[in-house]
C-alpha cells in the first residue's frame, strides 16, 4: 500500500487580503497593497488530511465558572481617556493608539503612565525614539515624574520582555511598536512582517501576565495604522488620536473595543505644560460674539454618543474666475455639495454660480448627518444676509427631496436624562429654560430608566423595512430579512451598525404607502 507523504511548497500570500500567487511581487494584484506579499509554506495539494490530536495545556470550563472580576475596568486617572475605554484598562489587554506625528501621543501615555503609578501601581515605559533623558525632560515639562514610573530606551524585542519581568509592571507603554524589531523574524524595522510579530509577541505577553498593554502606532499619510491590516486584529483596542496642529483641541476616537462601547470620543486641550481633559468641549466649538451675524448657525451632534454644540459659518462671494470655487473646513465636501444644490433646486436659492466657503469653530468636524440643516441654514442665511437668532439651534438631516427628517431615539435620551445625563435629549430643545423646569418636575416623579428602556424598543419592524425584505425574498435574496430579523430579535439592545432600522421611512414611502391593519 502507497504511504501517503506530507509534501510542501512555497507559496507568497499577502498580509492584507490573503491572495495567493506563485512569485514574488512588490504590488499586491488583487488589493493592490505594496510590500505586503511575503513568502509561506502551503502543504501541497493531495497531502494527507490526517490530523493529530494535542491535549490541551488546560480543560475547556464551563462559562459560569469563570470569574468575571478578572476582566474589570481599572481607571488610568484620566477621565477623558477612561471614558473612550470604556472605565479603564483592563488587565491582560493590549491598547494601541495611533495619530499623526507631533499630535501628542507620547505626553497622553506619559500622562497616564504618571496617574496610573499615583495610583500605587507601578508602570514601565518603553521607548524606541527617544532616549530616557529625554523622556525626562518632557516629564518635568510636564510634572509626570514619579518613582514608580520605569523609564527603557529600546528597540530589540527580546530586551524590551526582558525589562518587563525584571521591573514586573501592571502598565507597560511601548512607543511604538514600528520602532521595535524581533531577531526571530525577518524583513526591515518597522516593516510588514516585523511590527505582526512584534504586536503578537507584546500581546501573548500581555495575556500571560495580565499586564495592560499601551501601544503606539505610526500612521500613513491617508491617516490609516502603519503595518499589515491584521495589526487592528490582535489588539483588543483602538484608538486614534486626532487634532489640528494650529488647534489646541485634541480628541481620542474609539474605533475598536473589547471591553465596551466603540463609538465613543475623548476631548482634551494640549498646553506646553501637558495636556487636559476637557468635561464640556462644547464652549470650544461656539465663537462668542455679542451679536448674531449672518452665515452662521448652531447645531447639536452627536460624535459617537457624545453630544456637542458646534457652530458653522458660511460665506458667499462673487467668483473671481469663471468657474465658482468651493473652500470646505471641517465639514464633507461631498455633502455640502449636495446641500448647497438642494438649495439650488429646491428653496430656489440661487447660490450654485458663487464662491461658498464653509467651515466650522474650533477646529470641529461635523460626521453626523443631523448638522445638514445648519450647514443650509448657515448658506441661506449668508446668501440674503440675514442672520439666524442667536437662541436657534438646527437638527435634522436634509433629503434630495429638500425634505427634512426627524431625529430618533428621543425614548432612549429620555431614558439616559433619568440616569442623571440629560445632554442627549436637552440638545434636542431650543427653549432650554423651558425644558430645564420640566426636567426638574419630571425627575421628581422618579422614572424608571431601566423600565423605559425595557418598554422602548430601539429597533421595530417598520412598514418601509418589511416591504424591502418582502421584495427582496420575492426576488430570491433572503439577505435583508435575515438581517431585520436579526435587528428585531433583541429590539431592547442598541448596537453599532444598525441605524438604518431605527429610523423611520422616507417621506416619499410614507406619503404613498396603505396599510388595512386598523393602525
Amino acid at each position: 500500500m502507497a504511504r501517503a507523504t506530507s509534501k510542501t511548497r512555497a507559496q507568497h500570500r499577502c498580509s492584507e487580503c490573503h491572495h495567493v500567487t506563485p512569485k514574488w511581487v512588490g504590488r499586491c494584484p488583487e488589493c493592490g497593497t505594496w510590500g505586503t506579499v511575503e513568502e509561506v509554506t502551503l502543504a501541497a495539494v493531495g497531502a494527507s488530511g490526517s490530523r493529530l490530536a494535542v491535549a490541551p495545556a488546560s480543560p475547556a470550563v464551563p462559562i459560569s465558572s469563570i470569574d468575571p472580576g478578572t476582566t474589570r475596568h481599572f481607571h488610568t486617572g484620566v477621565s477623558e481617556l477612561d471614558r473612550v475605554l470604556g472605565g479603564g484598562l483592563v488587565p491582560g489587554s493590549v491598547t494601541l493608539l495611533a495619530g499623526d506625528p507631533g499630535v501628542g501621543k507620547s505626553t497622553l501615555l506619559l500622562e497616564v503612565a504618571h496617574r496610573w503609578a499615583e495610583s500605587g501601581r507601578r508602570a514601565l515605559y518603553l521607548s524606541g525614539e527617544e532616549s530616557a533623558g529625554q523622556i525626562r525632560l518632557r516629564a518635568e515639562r510636564t510634572g509626570c515624574t514619579h518613582d514608580e514610573v520605569y523609564l527603557a530606551a529600546e528597540s530589540d524585542l527580546g530586551t524590551a520582555l526582558g525589562h518587563i519581568d525584571a521591573v514586573r509592571p501592571s502598565l507597560v507603554v511601548v512607543d511604538s511598536v514600528q520602532t521595535l524589531s524581533s531577531t526571530e523574524a525577518d524583513g526591515v524595522t518597522g516593516g510588514v512582517t516585523q511590527v505582526r510579530a512584534v504586536t503578537t509577541a507584546l500581546t501573548m505577553t500581555a495575556k500571560t501576565t495580565g499586564v495592560a498593554m499601551l501601544l503606539v502606532g505610526h500612521v500613513t499619510k491617508d491617516g490609516a495604522i502603519a503595518g499589515p491590516r491584521s495589526l487592528e486584529h490582535l489588539v483588543d483596542v483602538v484608538l486614534h488620536f486626532e487634532g489640528d496642529r494650529a488647534s489646541a483641541l485634541r480628541m481620542v476616537r474609539g474605533i475598536k473595543n473589547r471591553f465596551g462601547a466603540a463609538d465613543e470620543v475623548g476631548c482634551f486641550l494640549m498646553h506646553d505644560n501637558g495636556i487636559e481633559c476637557v468635561a464640556d468641549p462644547s464652549g470650544l466649538f461656539l465663537d462668542q460674539r455679542p451679536k448674531a451675524v449672518p452665515g452662521t448657525a448652531v447645531t447639536v451632534t452627536l460624535d459617537g454618543k457624545r453630544p456637542m454644540i458646534g457652530e458653522v459659518q458660511a460665506l458667499i462671494g462673487a467668483p473671481a474666475s469663471g468657474s465658482p470655487r468651493r473652500a470646505v473646513s471641517g465639514i464633507d465636501s461631498a455633502r455640502a455639495a449636495m446641500i448647497t444644490a438642494v438649495l439650488e433646486k429646491r428653496a430656489r436659492l440661487p447660490v450654485g454660480a458663487n464662491d461658498i466657503y464653509l467651515s466650522t469653530v474650533g477646529g470641529m468636524r461635523l460626521t453626523d448627518s443631523s448638522s445638514d440643516l445648519a450647514v443650509a441654514l448657515a448658506i441661506a442665511s449668508a446668501a440674503v444676509d440675514l442672520p439666524m437668532p442667536a437662541t436657534a439651534v438646527a437638527i435634522g438631516e436634509v433629503g434630495l427631496a429638500g425634505d427634512l427628517r426627524r431625529v430618533t431615539g428621543m425614548d432612549r435620551r429620555l431614558a439616559e436624562a433619568a440616569r442623571g445625563d440629560a445632554e442627549p435629549v436637552r440638545g434636542e430643545f431650543i427653549d432650554l429654560a423651558t425644558f430645564d423646569d420640566w426636567l426638574t418636575r419630571w425627575r421628581a416623579l422618579q422614572p424608571d430608566a431601566d423600565l423605559m428602556d425595557r418598554t422602548n424598543p430601539v429597533y421595530i419592524p417598520r412598514n418601509h423595512l418589511v416591504e424591502e425584505a418582502l421584495t427582496a425574498a420575492t426576488a430570491g435574496d433572503l439577505a435583508p430579512f435575515e438581517a431585520l430579523m436579526a435587528a428585531v430579535g433583541s429590539p431592547f439592545e442598541e448596537r453599532a451598525g444598525l441605524e438604518r432600522y431605527a429610523e423611520p421611512g422616507q417621506k416619499e414611502f410614507t406619503a404613498s404607502f396603505r396599510t388595512f391593519c386598523g393602525t
